[in-house]
């Protein structure tokens, strides 16, 4: 039988792989699931069920036909388990664009199971998987605008955010993101970098500190007087830009002005990575902490 792209990388040294093996394990503990890869169609069949009632849509946004493909390629196909009830799944391939990398192209959690730290438990048997397979950086994109997700993955995963991708999907017609432009930023996750390690293989139940030029940052983009966007002119060596604490809410609520934040934080960051900052982490008071870039 041929071998997979991704089973033809070399191996992650032993004690890297131990240690990302146990973080996983203490985290699906700690959620109480059972990480595990799929394969038959039945199983696949339910995680499209899944996924689809995730994103409040008939149609799944990942078919079974198509993971069924991507796990007999030796691709990353799996779900959180609480006894036999499906919770969530995950679903990432080869990527060789700044390559090899993995690329998670979709990870949802059933909203009767938020709170449990499942996502986390995924995202901690993907590295791990990743690792033991030679690969050393995760891929991914998310909407900007979701506060939860932007501290999620910038500060409890110590991913790095590379890029913001206007409109990247285009049309969406799910339950989620219909009616508003899909932009995202993209994340690389160097599974191996010291931050990564120090962050989920040595103590992964912390808080990490917040970096001190968050004290001394000016705003480029705040809250204004009436709730919306504000923007600011600044050439501050930190800046911070704030994010809604709850973008889904006002969405419903008030679309024009969901778009209008969409706008004011497009213009905000891309306006600020042109000029040579990058998007440090986001803070627990909700926002983006842009800083220079060091010179290469």
């Amino acid at each position: 039988m041929a071998t997979s792209p991704i089973a033809a990388l070399p191996g992650a040294a032993p004690d890297a792989l131990d240690r990302a093996a146990a973080a996983a394990a203490a985290a699906q503990a700690r959620a109480g699931v059972d990480v595990r890869e799929l394969s038959d169609i039945p199983a696949l069949t339910s995680a499209a069920l899944l996924l689809a009632n995730i994103w409040n849509t008939d149609r799944p946004p990942l078919n079974s036909d198509v993971m069924r493909a991507l796990a007999h390629a030796g691709n990353y196909v799996v779900g959180a388990f609480d006894g036999e009830e499906l919770l969530g799944a995950s679903v990432a391939f080869l990527g060789l664009r700044e390559g090899p990398t993995l690329h998670s192209h979709i990870s949802g959690v059933h909203a009767g199971a938020q709170g449990r730290s499942i996502g986390f438990a995924l995202k901690l048997h993907q590295r791990a998987w990743a690792i033991r397979r030679g690969i050393e950086s995760v891929t991914w994109t998310f909407d900007p605008l979701i506060r939860r997700n932007a501290y999620f993955n910038l500060v409890k995963l110590g991913a790095r955010a590379t890029d913001y991708l206007t409109d990247f999907y285009g049309d969406m017609s799910d339950g989620i993101n219909q009616g508003q432009h899909s932009d995202r930023l993209h994340l690389t996750w160097p599974l191996l970098a010291p931050h990564v390690i120090d962050l989920l293989d040595s103590v992964p139940s912390r808080r990490p500190a917040q970096p001190d030029a968050a004290a001394h940052a000016e705003p480029r983009l705040a809250q204004g007087p009436d709730g919306g966007p504000e923007p600011h002119l600044t050439g501050a060596e930190a800046q911070l830009c704030w994010i809604p604490p709850d973008i889904e809410a006002v969405r419903r609520e008030d679309p024009a002005g969901a778009a209008h934040w969409r706008l004011a934080l497009r213009t905000a960051l891309t306006g600020a990575l042109a000029e040579g900052y990058r998007i440090r982490t986001c803070t627990r008071s909700g926002h983006y902490l842009l800083t220079r870039r060091n010179p290469s």
